[in-house]
């Protein structure tokens, strides 16, 4: 149930997913980590930027798009449709490092629209006090692979609001069978309110036989020696 401000918004955000493309300046680099038949793994999915990149550079292979919010999946998949791109399979699901169920916590601004871009599966008690709450499933990616009967898999994409180290320990039989790249969004702040941190997730990669790089403009930096700085990084084995 929407307020009329929430409607209007909606419309906006949906005409926004539809018509515009953002992460241009990123192209180059998926190129190269996504084969035309590649499989990509887009985890917050959010309103379809990047799932419509992945569908592109990935005409005769799959990307599979979770996204474990309402408001959010409507928007995506409403605009995965308009723009048809058939080779996207939305997934109503969190990925996490259990299989179950989880509160999203989905904050309200000021002005009474949702923050659907900050939706979150971290501490509730740490989250704003205006939020709306959503019950979701979670998975994980090991359960998701071995379900699906994945073949292979050339990229995982996650920025889920502090999750990241979550969905990880859900997904090292997948990264480990399949040696994706993996780009995070690295959030000191939302990292500590999930209960984890940078150092974790440096470490799982790590012992992985991965390397990081910073994301500067989109594009990779030098190899760098932790992620303690927070930002987006690729992790590449």
């Amino acid at each position: 149930m929407l307020t009329w401000r929430q409607r209007a918004t909606f419309a906006a955000h949906l005409y926004k997913a539809v018509v515009k493309q953002h992460h241009r300046q990123m192209v180059p680099l998926f190129r190269e980590l996504i084969p035309e038949d590649g499989v990509v793994v887009d985890v917050g999915a959010h309103a379809g930027q990047f799932a419509k990149i992945f569908s592109r550079l990935a005409p005769r292979g799959h990307v599979f798009a979770f996204e474990p919010g309402g408001y959010a999946r409507t928007i995506l998949a409403t605009a995965l449709r308009l723009r048809r791109r058939r080779n996207v399979t939305v997934v109503a699901a969190a990925l996490g490092a259990e299989e179950g169920r989880h509160t999203l916590t989905l904050p309200l601004k000021a002005s009474g629209s949702l923050g659907f871009g900050l939706a979150s599966l971290a501490d509730r008690a740490a989250a704003p006090d205006a939020v709306l709450t959503e019950q979701v499933p979670v998975t994980t990616l090991d359960h998701f692979a071995m379900r699906q009967g994945l073949a292979r898999l050339d990229l995982v994409k996650a920025d889920i609001e502090g999750w990241e180290a979550h969905m990880l320990h859900g997904a090292g039989q997948a990264i480990d069978m399949f040696r994706p790249a993996v780009l995070l969004e690295v959030a000191p702040s939302h990292l500590q309110r999930a209960g984890s941190e940078p150092r974790e997730i440096w470490d799982y990669f790590s012992s992985r036989g991965y390397q990081g790089r910073r994301l500067e403009d989109g594009l990779p930096g030098g190899i760098a020696q932790d992620c303690e700085t927070g930002g987006d990084y690729l992790f590449r084995a």
